[in-house]
Order: structure tokens, then C-alpha cells, then sequence
């Protein structure tokens, strides 16, 4: 007998008609889909399947489980009364930290090779289904490098510890440490998405600054450092604010560790400042446009990661309906079954095929694909995300009251769901964003319809759809229409990629009933999906 294996016959009942245990896991070569996307955008497979292969260990899927039951704990204080300002992880926690980094997840995309934004975007994409919390800390320090060009004297210190690929969590200034992380603190009571709002206040002291307020938002308190925003005498201004000096702590105090609706694993917080020690990045009163090229890199993991959410749920609904038999048939044999889930991975597909593409726009060097980049992400962030809390819904249903259940990883992913949305900029800050980036920047809008026009001739209803929005908006709109526009231009923009990098069935399929709009309002009130094509995409041989 085998005791290893549990039990099955309990006495008053047997136990049937379940899933086999799933198997471990390879990210990249168990998924098709992430192959075509992130194979025609230029990244690097082989590092993908090396690192796929490790994420989905029994070692880091267990880590990952840990990291969210044992949730971060705030210590303010040692036994004697003296403050520490700590937070203290399950050691799964840091061994996620640790295979995020050695994986590359926020040095790829500065190593001078091809590729590296595409293949950081998919590590984005497998984070999102490992462990979403860890990816915040890990996505600001991959993002924070470009920012802090604008500062040569602190680029030189910073950069190569934040790309170095080693995680080292010690206690200790930079200029001791192997490696380091970045986070960011910008979000203020009052202000909100609004930061010039902010009244947090830096004065200088010497050839430095010292800051004093409050940020109601600190993603990743244990980071090494944190970029800040603070009202300087010549305006909203941009620093950098390291946790530890020579001999001491920084004067940033803990508050208390946020109670989030999911994100568990990642301890946000609230935090003061009491004369911290900060350098200034970049110029006095140039806060904003200092900041944004790290908002800009933020917002493309903000785009890979819904698609992350969404391919979890979608993979767990796959399984559950391959294992599992009602009325006499196995769920994944029965059409309407079938009509659904074809209906979801049409989503899922679409939602990282735009992420790719831009992913592949961040790496090509030239001014059209800088501003393709530039208004993609935004175009895209918006509608991955109002795509994603649908899809997660909808893949729950299918596993029937199963799916809500805490020991299947649905609630988890569910609770996942709103917070790219929110991340960065909602849904109203975003649509506004896109308005404003037409209007500043005339190029991002000429290279949108460039690639929008690229793939015309391809499907006639995409040709229809892409006349009827420039007829419906020869000029920007109003702003109470923002939303409608944003939404209009995502779905062709994500049509695009999809006609230029996916198999026939899903392209047609997205076209037809997300842009042409053929369907009801819910997931599998469609028609005409090549559902057997679609799903064929799913099974892992």
C-alpha cells in the first residue's frame, strides 16, 4: 500500500469524480499562447523556459502559498522601546524575492540585449500567476532604473546594485550591499492620484534635503530606497529617499501596514517622514516629469499582469473541467461548457498579445515605437484590467461553489483582480491620460493609427470598426466620453496584435465579438467562435 497517497474511501462515502492532481509546471513551455506573443516580439525562449521551469517548482509553488498565509508583520519596536521600523516576511517570501531577481525579472531589460523588456514583460506574466504580492516591489526596481538617469551621481550608486540580480535583504546602507530594490511612495490623504496636491515638504540642508510628511501610500516598505515626491522651493520636485545612512536609520517612520482586500504577501504602508535624508532626482519643480519615465515602465507590467491573473483562473477553470463529469458527460465535452471557456481564453490571449507588442515597442529604439509605447500602455492597461475581474469571475463559476472555496487559488486570484486597474491610475485617470497624451504628444497619436492601419485589409469587420471610430471621432472627444473612446481605440489596438502574432480562430474570434461586437453581454453569449481551435490551445501534451 502506498500510505503516501490520501485516502479515498472514508466509510460513509467514496471520494470521485475529481481532478487528478495537478503536475509541476513549466510557464513557458505549457503555454502556447505566451509562445507565439512573446517568440514574435523578440523574446529570449530559452531564458523563458529556464525560468518557467523554475517558477512553477514544487519549491516556489509552496513558497508562494507560504508568502500569503503568513502575512508581513509590522515591528515598530525591540523589547526595550527602541524604534526599528521593520517588517518581518515568511522566508518564502524572501525566497520568491530572491528567484525574481537571479531570474532577471528587474535586470533583463538593462543588459543591452535584444529582447529584454519583451522577456521581463513575460516574467511579469509568470509572477502574476506564482505570487502577484512579490511582483510589486520586483516591478518598481526594474522600473525605477530609468528614472534615475536623471541624476548621474546617484545612477552611479543605485543602477548597478538594482540590476545586479542578487537579492540582498540586509540591513545596511547601499554602498555595502550586492543588491538592492527600489519602491515608491508618491499617494498623499488629500491628493490621491493627484499629486501635486501633495504638501509633504523638502528643505535643503547642505547639498541635500530633508523631508517632512506624510505618504498615505508606501508600496514594499522594506525596500533600500524609496523615489518621493515633496514640495521643494521650486516646486514639486522628485528624490530619492534611502532607508539606511552611514551608522543609522533614515528618519522614515512605519505607520502601520495596510489591511488591502488582496495583495496579501506585500506589506504596503503608510509612512512618515521626520527629517529623512533625501537626494533630489532631477530638477526642482520637475517632480512629475521626472517620475512619470518610472510611472511609464510600471504601467507596462500593469498591462502583463491581468493577463497573468486571467490565464491562472482560465487554467484552473481548464483543469477543473477536464477532471470532472455532470449529467453523464465531462464538462469540457459539453457546448455550452466549451462555448464559455473558448469565450474566456479569447480574453486571456488577447489581454498578453497587446502586452507583448508592447513590451516589443519599450525595446525597439526608435521614436514611432517610443510613442506607440507611450499611449499603448495606457490604452491597453485600461481595458486588460476591466477584462480581467469579468474573466476571473467567470472562470470561478465554472468550478461551482468549489470555486469559492479558500484552498482552491480562485479567491486569491479573484481579490487579485482590480488592483492593476487601480495601480498607477484608474480607470478615469487613465482615459484622461490618453486624451492628454494625444493632444501633447502628436506623434503618440500617428503612431497608434499607423499600426492601426497596418493590419486593414486583414478583416473586414476591423475595417468597418476602425472607420466607424475615426468617423464617430474625427477630433478628441468630450471629456465625459473619455471612457468610450479609450475602450473603442484598446479593442482595435488589441485586434491589431492579435491579427499580426495570433492563430486565425482567436483573432477572428476577438473581432467579431469584441470589436464588431457580435454577442451578448456576458462570457459564451457568442457565436461563430472556432471553439476547437481555440481550446485546442489550452491542452498540454
Amino acid at each position: 500500500m502506498d500510505y503516501s497517497q490520501p485516502v479515498t474511501q472514508l466509510g460513509t462515502h467514496d471520494v470521485f469524480n475529481q481532478p487528478d492532481p495537478k503536475r509541476l509546471k513549466n510557464y513557458w513551455s505549457q503555454d502556447r499562447a505566451l509562445q507565439d506573443h512573446a517568440g514574435a516580439n523578440g523574446a529570449r525562449g530559452q531564458h523563458l523556459s529556464q525560468v518557467g521551469a523554475r517558477f512553477g517548482s514544487e519549491v516556489l509553488q509552496i513558497a508562494a502559498e507560504d508568502a500569503r498565509r503568513d502575512l508581513p508583520r509590522l515591528k515598530l519596536f525591540d523589547r526595550a522601546g527602541r524604534r526599528v521600523d521593520e517588517v518581518e516576511f515568511h522566508p518564502g517570501y524572501h525566497q520568491l524575492m530572491a528567484a525574481g531577481l537571479e531570474a532577471g525579472y528587474a535586470s533583463v531589460a538593462w543588459d543591452g540585449q535584444a529582447g529584454g523588456h519583451a522577456t521581463h514583460a513575460a516574467m511579469v506574466y509568470y509572477q502574476a500567476q506564482l505570487e502577484p504580492g512579490v511582483a510589486c516591489p520586483l516591478t518598481m526596481t526594474y522600473a525605477a532604473v530609468p528614472a534615475l538617469r536623471n541624476q548621474p551621481e546617484l545612477e552611479d550608486v543605485w543602477n548597478s546594485r538594482l540590476t545586479s540580480g542578487v537579492y540582498d535583504p540586509s540591513l545596511t546602507p547601499i554602498e555595502g550591499k550586492a543588491g538592492a530594490t527600489l519602491g515608491m511612495a508618491m499617494t498623499e490623504k488629500q491628493g490621491g492620484s493627484d499629486v501635486r496636491a501633495n504638501t509633504t515638504v523638502a528643505r535643503r540642508d547642505g547639498d541635500h534635503y530633508r523631508l517632512r510628511g506624510h505618504k498615505w501610500f508606501c508600496s514594499a516598505p522594506m525596500c533600500d530606497g524609496f523615489l518621493t515626491l515633496a514640495q521643494a522651493e521650486g516646486g514639486l520636485t522628485c528624490f530619492l529617499v534611502p532607508r539606511w545612512l552611514e551608522g543609522e536609520r533614515n528618519g522614515l517612520r512605519l505607520q502601520r501596514l495596510k489591511d488591502k482586500l488582496g495583495n496579501k504577501a506585500n506589506a504596503s504602508s503608510e509612512i512618515e517622514y521626520h527629517d529623512a535624508l533625501a537626494y533630489r532626482v532631477g530638477e526642482e519643480g520637475a517632480g512629475v516629469r521626472t517620475i512619470i519615465e518610472m510611472v511609464h515602465h510600471t504601467r507596462l507590467d500593469t498591462v502583463l499582469a491581468p493577463a497573468g491573473l486571467m490565464r491562472a483562473a482560465l487554467e484552473e477553470a481548464h483543469w477543473w473541467v477536464n477532471g470532472r463529469s455532470t449529467f453523464q458527460k465531462r464538462l469540457i465535452d459539453q457546448p455550452l461548457m466549451r462555448s464559455v471557456l473558448a469565450d474566456l481564453a479569447v480574453d486571456t490571449e488577447a489581454a498578453l498579445s497587446v502586452g507583448m507588442m508592447l513590451a516589443g515597442a519599450f525595446d525597439r529604439d526608435d521614436d514611432e515605437s517610443r510613442a506607440l509605447a507611450r499611449i499603448g500602455v495606457a490604452l491597453a492597461k485600461y481595458l486588460n484590467n476591466k477584462r480581467c475581474i469579468g474573466v476571473i469571475a467567470e472562470a470561478m463559476e465554472v468550478l461551482g461553489g468549489m470555486g469559492y472555496v479558500e484552498e482552491t487559488p480562485m479567491p486569491m486570484i479573484y481579490r487579485e483582480a482590480p488592483l492593476n486597474g487601480i495601480w498607477e491610475g484608474s480607470g478615469n485617470v487613465i482615459c484622461l491620460d490618453v486624451l492628454r497624451a494625444l493632444v501633447k504628444q502628436p506623434a503618440a497619436g500617428d503612431a497608434l493609427m499607423n499600426l492601426l492601419a497596418s493590419v486593414t485589409g486583414s478583416d473586414a469587420r476591423y475595417d468597418a470598426a476602425l472607420k466607424a471610430h475615426v468617423g464617430r471621432w474625427p477630433r478628441l472627444p468630450a471629456e465625459a466620453e473619455a471612457r468610450w473612446f479609450t475602450e473603442s481605440l484598446a479593442n482595435l489596438l488589441t485586434a491589431a496584435s492579435l491579427i499580426k502574432t495570433a492563430p486565425s480562430a482567436v483573432a477572428e474570434g476577438f473581432v467579431g465579438s469584441r470589436v464588431a461586437g457580435d454577442r451578448g453581454s456576458f462570457a459564451g453569449a457568442v457565436s461563430d467562435l472556432r471553439v476547437d481551435d481555440i481550446l485546442a490551445r489550452l491542452e498540454v501534451g
